[in-house]
Order: structure tokens, then sequence, then C-alpha cells
């Protein structure tokens, strides 16, 4: 799987971009398309839907990649507005009424690859599949806690709530998590796993 932490890109690149440079804009979108598109699946769990996002958040860095002023990696800030549009899907009307239940538990091909090789993969598809039952915006919380490293703050801001909505989502999803992990007997390896991402 590829993550931000993964994808660079050389500041002449994205100088090259901001200056309008077509080759530069194809170079930024192939170093950042797939842990986009990676963040998109994981909150929305929906193939479609991600490819959406990605194509949304794309046409936004190119649109805005002038006034990027430099203060954090282009990855953060490639990063942030791509789970601004993967949450502003979460949140719509046409999301809730378009995803069918059998998107809700299925895994992306790609998520094969996620946790590693072999047993560790085993070991940890039951966390995919529990994780899969959590609610769109419980496991929105999860990930872009644990995984994504935002805190409390920015989760509940780009959720349009607060730090304490982040908390108590997070905590809430935690618990059921352990609970379906103990059912399923697969606790302590997963979540220990979980945390590691």
């Amino acid at each position: 799987m590829s993550t931000f932490l993964q994808a660079s890109i050389d500041p002449a690149i994205v100088s090259r971009a901001q200056r309008g440079d077509m080759k530069a804009h194809e170079l930024v979108y192939k170093a950042y398309a797939k842990p986009v598109y990676n963040l998109a699946i994981r909150i929305l769990r929906d193939p479609h839907q991600a490819e959406e996002v990605m194509q949304d958040t794309f046409i936004e860095v190119i649109r805005k990649i002038g006034s990027y002023r430099g203060d954090a990696p282009v990855g953060a800030w490639i990063r942030r507005i791509a789970a601004n549009k993967a949450l502003m899907v979460l949140r719509s009307a046409w999301h809730r009424l378009a995803t069918p239940l059998e998107a809700e538990h299925e895994r992306p091909a790609e998520d094969h690859l996620a946790m590693g090789d072999g047993l560790r993969a085993v070991e940890c598809a039951e966390l995919e599949r529990q994780l899969a039952q959590l609610s769109p915006v419980t496991r929105a919380v999860i990930w872009l806690y644990d995984v994504e490293g935002y805190t409390h703050k920015e989760v509940g801001t780009m959720m349009g709530k607060t730090a304490s909505f982040s908390k108590s989502q997070l905590s809430r999803g935690h618990e059921k998590l352990r609970r379906m992990m103990a059912d399923a007997g697969e606790v302590e390896t997963c979540m220990q796993v979980s945390n590691s991402y």
C-alpha cells in the first residue's frame, strides 16, 4: 500500500506545477494518486467513490497549487484535500442512499496488500472485516486519527464537529472493535498491527 509517508516529490517539480507546467502536474499526480486513493477507499469502502474522490482531489490540487504556500509538505496539503473530499462524500445524502450494503462489507483488492505478507495479512483479515462493520463516520475517525495521524481537533474540524466528537467516536469505535475481535479471538495480534499504522 502506498502511503503519504512513502510518497515524495522534488520541490522543484512543485514549483514548476505552481507555474502551470502540465508535465509537473502529471508528476504530482503520479506521486500522490495511490496514497489519495488508499485514504479514500479506507474511509468510503467503495472503489467507485474512492476513484471520484481521487479525481476531485487532483482537480482541486491542480486548480489551487498556485496558491500553495509551502507551510507544510505538499503531501500533507494533498492529504488534507483528499480527506476533506472523502468526508464530504461520507456526509452527503447521496452517499447514504447510493452505497449498497455489500459495499460496506467488501474489501478492495488493494487492501489484501495493505497489511503485509503471509501470516500477518491472514491474522488481520478479521480486523479488516470488523472495521467494515463500523459506521462510516466511526471508521473515518479511526482511520484519520490512528493511521493518518490527525489530532482530535483536526478530525473534528474536518467533520464539522468538535474534538470531543472525535474522541468519543474513537473510544466507542475502539471498544466495539475490541469486543468484535475478542469474539473472533484476534484481539492482541490485530490491535497491535492496527496501532502500528
